[in-house]
């Protein structure tokens, strides 16, 4: 307890709202579930992951990541060397995958809404020097990040953690809808890139400050996740065509 005090103290830096009533997500399945999660992948697909030494292995940070396909949040949670706390649509808790989700320590969010309880719960999270996963743009889709959505550059604003930019490649097959996963044996790409850090803002914070780190954040990963494509040969799966 100690320990976590003295990290609390050395990487809460930024002015945060009161976190108070809201607990640090459940983290008892959380290696267990990475466990699993990397077992099933690998024994699934060629895995192949690139810059994970960027990942820092303590302290708060926000790992953004494009987004193709189903496979990206498993792949992200399997590869990362800690553990990782991820956005994930409400809609996804139900049944055995809710209840799986909630003791890893996932993260529930109602994408209908600003969904401030989401938001202070990842707070918490960075508060606690823990890793948070968000995916700008905040759908699958062709994943080349031209448009995000503000709540990564939010959380950067407010908390002060550095931004970490993440590719994930071939977890859709080109021309496939955002509802498939690509082919048993096909190959996986992730991409870790440098982190970048925006100097907290104490509030109030306008919308005009998050909007201009909102799109200063969309040319790092967009250009992020040109460089990963290149590097590895792999290009962003086309969208399904409709007739």
């Amino acid at each position: 307890m100690a320990e976590l005090s003295k990290r609390v103290r050395e990487y809460a830096v930024g002015d945060l709202p009161d976190l108070s009533e809201v607990a640090h997500p459940p983290t008892r399945w959380a290696w267990g579930g990475r466990a699993f999660a990397k077992a099933m992948l690998g024994t699934g697909f060629d895995i192949r992951v690139q810059g994970v030494d960027q990942v820092p292995r303590h302290g708060p940070v926000i790992l953004a990541s494009n987004h193709v396909g189903y496979l990206d949040g498993p792949l992200l949670g399997a590869v990362t060397p800690r553990v990782v706390h991820a956005l994930v649509k409400e809609e996804m808790f139900v049944g055995r995958l809710g209840r799986m989700l909630e003791r890893t320590g996932q993260i529930p969010i109602n994408r209908s809404v600003v969904d401030t309880l989401a938001v202070k719960r990842c707070l918490r999270v960075l508060r606690d020097g823990g890793a948070v996963s968000i995916y700008p743009e905040g759908n699958r889709g062709l994943g080349d990040v031209t448009t995000t959505k503000g709540g990564a550059a939010y959380l950067a604003l407010v908390s002060g953690a550095p931004v970490l930019p993440i590719a994930c490649l071939g977890t859709r097959t080109a021309g496939a809808t955002i509802h498939t996963m690509p082919k048993r044996g096909s190959r996986l790409y992730i991409v870790f890139g440098a982190p970048v850090r925006f100097d907290p803002v104490p509030w109030p914070r306008t919308k005009q400050r998050v909007a201009a780190v909102q799109a200063e954040l969309q040319k790092v990963l967009a250009a992020h996740v040109r460089a990963a494509c290149e590097m590895t040969g792999q290009t962003l799966p086309a969208m399904p065509t409709t007739s």
